[in-house]
């Protein structure tokens, strides 16, 4: 009997199709991206280019690649905007050549935290709140932000989250200082999806709610864009934001009140393997440049190269690359085979290993270019900053730690 295909013909097909978008039209402007950002009037404004290969790539049908077939919610304001329709195993791989770019992914309106804003919505969303967001969030109209971290308080648990949600006749008043809301600063950003208490003295896991909360809405306050490691990540940003006495209609609670944590669990787990998937584009393209940097690079008599150090150092460098991502293959085929709940021991894995492993990687990548590795002339420090916030970002390592030794400790093997 054969075995079933894991991945289609349409998928591989489409896999393809990115990589030779990536190759005739995304890396040939890094620099032009780079040049319209740096001369642009708001740095949090979308470039040009990025426009022009946004629209080339719906063009050619390379658009929202990401959603998944249950989440399909039809055929948006047209075909366009329909999703691909690809299992989380089919659409890992793609990712990992988006990933080679750090903007890429928007390119075919493939990046956070809209991907996970727009799973939420076409998932959780009212028809009403479909109309008004997710349409135009698929025909990349608008852009979108999740605010859930705050300064106050240990964010990694959720149930500390002090903002609050307050119903008042037909309308929620919201209250609550959060930041390292992603695209907060952006000027297309025009959607928060705002997660709050609505009932503090209800159980631990049903005191928290989601809103969905309009960019313009009065009493909103982006206070000030965040740097990583110096760099602001722009046009997309991360934003520290005050929420101050705003009002919403009662219609844009999602779900209801109490599933905050029901809605955080179901839209986590592809975005993870998204963000690791991403991770492992970038470690490749690493090592890419590390082995050309070692031929081409002479010290001490010889190319960088013939230096066993180097040499020993980029073999370890491909040993990480591919154990982490036949891991996080693994992880996306449990999700789409037995779900995320019973693949959740492999997605915490996958959270700690992509991103330490892709700072490993670009950590030794720097090293071989030496002091050019750490300037702003190659790719490599701003990739560094971004990996590393991916070790806090969706869960800090030590949270998927703890997640993983209780289910060893209580002897749980459930596939």
């Amino acid at each position: 009997m054969n075995a079933p295909a894991l991945f289609s013909t349409r998928s591989l097909e489409l896999q393809a199709r990115v990589r030779e978008f990536m190759e005739a039209h995304v890396h040939p402007n890094e620099e032009t991206f780079v040049r319209e950002l740096d001369a642009a009037e708001n740095r949090f404004s979308t470039p040009p280019v990025l426009e022009t290969l946004k629209g080339r790539a719906r063009d050619e049908g390379l658009w929202n690649l990401f959603l998944p077939p249950d989440a399909e919610p039809g055929r948006g304001r047209d075909a366009g905007s329909a999703g691909a329709g690809l299992s989380n195993l089919e659409y890992a791989l793609i990712c990992e050549v988006m990933g080679r770019v750090e903007w890429a992914p928007e390119v075919f309106n493939c990046n956070a935290p809209d991907t996970g804003n727009m799973e939420t919505l076409a998932r959780y969303g009212t028809p009403a709140q479909r109309k008004e967001w997710l349409e135009p969030l698929l025909a990349g109209e608008i852009r979108s932000s999740f605010a859930m971290t705050e300064p106050d308080v240990a964010s990694s648990d959720a149930t500390n989250i002090r903002s609050s949600i307050v119903r008042e006749g037909d309308e929620w008043v919201i209250n609550g200082h959060k930041w390292w809301a992603t695209q907060a600063p952006r000027a297309e950003c025009r959607l928060f999806i705002f997660m709050g208490k609505t009932d503090p003295d209800a159980a631990r896991h049903r005191q928290q709610s989601m809103v969905l909360v309009p960019r313009d809405a009065a009493g909103i306050e982006v206070v000030r864009p965040l740097g990583v490691f110096g760099y602001d990540s722009a046009p997309v940003g991360h934003g520290e934001v005050r929420f101050t006495d705003v009002r919403v209609p009662a219609g844009n609670m999602l779900l209801g009140p109490g599933r905050g944590f029901e809605i955080a669990q179901g839209r986590l787990g592809p975005g993870r393997i998204h963000h690791c998937m991403r991770l492992i584009g970038v470690a490749e393209r690493a090592i890419e440049d590390m082995a050309e940097r070692a031929r081409t690079r002479v010290a001490f008599s010889g190319p960088l190269a013939e230096k066993g150090a180097l040499r020993h150092a980029l073999a370890e460098c491909r040993i990480a690359v591919d154990q982490a991502r036949l891991l996080t293959l693994h992880a996306a085929h449990m999700m789409d085979t037995v779900g995320n709940k019973a693949a959740r021991r492999e997605i915490a894995m996958i959270k700690v290993v992509a991103p330490r492993m892709a700072c490993r990687v670009l950590d030794q990548a720097i090293q071989v270019h030496g002091a050019l590795g750490v300037s702003p002339d190659t790719w490599l420090a701003a990739a560094y900053a971004h990996s590393r916030t991916l070790r806090l970002a969706d869960g800090p390592d030590e949270v998927h730690l703890e997640a993983l030794a209780k289910l060893e400790l209580r002897g749980s093997r459930e596939s």
